[in-house]
């Protein structure tokens, strides 16, 4: 099969063939893959930033949100069956140790994560474990949800978190109205009351915001603190969602949270620098975010399939994966990029 693999970090991965995946496991479901989405991380996975952390061995397959039809399966797999539509948790888990049993699937000690550990699903054929399968509607195109597998819950898992803490009155900050962003957008929307501020340094995403139904949007910059602050009488957002995390984003969001309300980082790359004495005269909260529950995917499906949560795509053919990269690089994709097999 074809699959686009990273041989060396810093470079460009390239289409080749190797092997198809096959059951070995009595869990274990080989998919074959129908929507494969680009990512940011896979750019940051591309620059070693995951080198140590996940300790992969190159050359190994991109690709971690995914979703298709079910190829094979083995002998011990009932939830879904050959020819069934799924969309894929990114974390196959163990579903015996604490965090599975606490329903903090996320945090499986036993869990592997295709396209950061192993081989990912940019590729015509992937092997995941029963336990990562959500089954969808057989009329659901998998190049239409597959990016909700893993930026889809991450922005979700980061709103159902906060919904706690933005009852009616309140204002929420999302910063980057991109690929995670704008799904936040939706998230918050369709879960809580909040008025919800969009901050882009991208006038085309500030326009896709208020689309979505954004009650406010404010062009990032060296003003956009004291845009924020003056929409809030002076005080700040209860919570800030920020999508970015880099480039200045994270001072900027942590200036924006009002006293007693919640920085919520989601996007990574850059580093909070905050005195501690910040933190505890103002007792504002900083809560880090990762991928969602597998509950938290099927929860998601539900929104998605009901219409209330929709992803804006760019797909590419599998042999353009190297385009894919570079224009969400440069900031070409509105929404999500897709690679179809």
């Amino acid at each position: 099969m074809k699959a686009v693999r990273l041989h060396a970090y810093h470079q460009m991965p390239v289409v080749e063939e190797v092997p198809d995946p096959v059951v070995s496991g009595p869990l274990d479901v080989v998919i074959k893959v129908g929507g494969a989405g680009v990512c940011r991380t896979d750019l940051h996975v591309m620059e070693g930033q995951w080198a140590a952390a996940m300790g992969v061995g190159l050359p190994y397959t991109l690709g971690h949100e995914n979703a298709g039809w079910v190829h094979e399966v083995g002998s011990a797999v009932t939830n879904v069956a050959v020819g069934d539509t799924v969309i894929l948790h990114p974390t196959p888990t163990c579903g015996l140790c604490r965090a599975c049993r606490a329903g903090q699937d996320m945090h499986c000690s036993q869990s592997t994560f295709p396209g950061l550990n192993t081989d990912g699903g940019m590729a015509e054929y992937l092997l995941t474990s029963a336990r990562a399968c959500v089954k969808l509607d057989a009329t659901t195109r998998p190049e239409d949800v597959a990016a909700l597998a893993d930026a889809g819950i991450t922005a979700y898992h980061a709103v159902r978190k906060a919904v706690p803490l933005l009852y009616p009155g309140t204002t929420c900050v999302l910063i980057g109205a991109g690929g995670l962003g704008h799904i936040g957008i939706q998230c918050l929307l369709a879960l809580t009351s909040t008025r919800v501020v969009v901050v882009d340094a991208n006038p085309d995403a500030l326009k896709l915001a208020e689309q979505l139904g954004a009650h406010e949007t404010v062009l990032a910059g060296e003003s956009s603190v004291d845009t924020v602050k003056d929409l809030t009488d002076g005080e700040g957002a209860e919570v800030v969602l920020d999508f970015v995390a880099e480039q200045g984003a994270e001072q900027a969001g942590f200036a924006m949270t009002r006293p007693g309300g919640s920085y919520f980082v989601i996007g990574y790359g850059g580093t909070l620098t905050v005195p501690t004495l910040d933190i505890i005269s103002t007792e504002r909260n900083i809560v880090g975010n990762i991928v969602g529950t597998y509950n938290e995917l099927a929860e998601l499906m539900v929104l998605a399939q009901s219409g209330k949560v929709t992803l804006h795509t760019r797909t590419y053919p599998l042999a353009q994966a190297q385009d894919a990269l570079r224009d969400l690089d440069a900031g070409l994709v509105r929404g999500r990029a897709i690679l179809v097999p």
